[in-house]
């Protein structure tokens, strides 16, 4: 579904910002770019902001008109920070439109398009959307860098697509994270036990100081590596014991 969703850049005069918008892109998972008249494509400083989005720039359609930009999309949402008088539907969150935006491109491209760093979108070229939306700001300073506008969009329709109920995202977790298995966990508190027996800690036999120690770690949910780090302080303590 993210491969229907389309950035269009219009008329972008800076090639830095073509390369930082095509890093905003991958880093969401979007990879299809179509540039309106660029001042210079391809170009060495786009490939030096990409920072390894290389495939979106070297895949990126160069065409002369936003109208062939977007002529076969359902969809077309121009990003705009000034309100025109045209009576186009707009989002006033992002999130609004994502949530419009990944339903839409479950069967047919769809398009965000960015305007000129300066002047935006004109009015003929609002005219080839079907909405609008702007970017929720500092009023007094509401000025964002075109591939931060692209960043922010791109966030909100990767977050709408992953609270989607047909997304295959998988979040990232460091391998360290693992949780213990039943077995690995119940090894661990059998140990723990005999050594608060073998160490006199627990003189009461009906105590339920065991008990609520066990209680304790499950609550702290230790991670495999964690576990294991605490069975080896049990043993370095056990070593300490007089021998029975």
């Amino acid at each position: 579904m993210l491969q229907h969703i389309r950035i269009v850049l219009v008329q972008t005069f800076h090639p830095g910002n073509i390369g930082a918008a095509a890093r905003a892109m991958k880093t969401m998972g979007l990879t299809e770019l179509v540039l309106v008249n660029p001042r210079s494509h391809p170009d060495e400083e786009a490939t030096r902001l990409s920072a390894g989005a290389n495939d979106v720039l070297d895949n990126a359609r160069v065409v002369s008109s936003l109208d062939a930009a977007v002529i076969d999309c359902v969809q077309v949402v121009g990003a705009s920070a000034r309100l025109r008088s045209l009576p186009l539907p707009h989002y006033d969150e992002p999130d609004d439109m994502a949530l419009d935006v990944i339903q839409n491109a479950q069967t047919a491209p769809v398009a965000l398009v960015f305007g000129r760093e300066r002047s935006g979108l004109t009015n003929d070229e609002i005219r080839c959307c079907t909405h609008q939306v702007s970017i929720p700001a500092n009023a007094n300073y509401g000025i964002l860098n075109l591939s931060q506008a692209v960043q922010i969009l791109a966030y909100e329709v990767h977050r709408a697509w992953r609270k989607s109920a047909d997304n295959d995202f998988a979040y990232q977790r460091p391998l360290e994270a693992t949780p213990p298995s039943r077995e690995q966990f119940l090894h661990f508190q059998a140990h723990l036990g005999e050594l608060m027996q073998k160490s006199g800690f627990l003189t009461q036999p009906h105590a339920r100081t065991e008990e609520q120690l066990q209680a304790l770690f499950a609550r702290a949910q230790p991670s495999r590596k964690e576990l294991s780090l605490l069975r080896g302080l049990l043993s370095a303590f056990e070593s300490y014991l007089p021998k029975q």
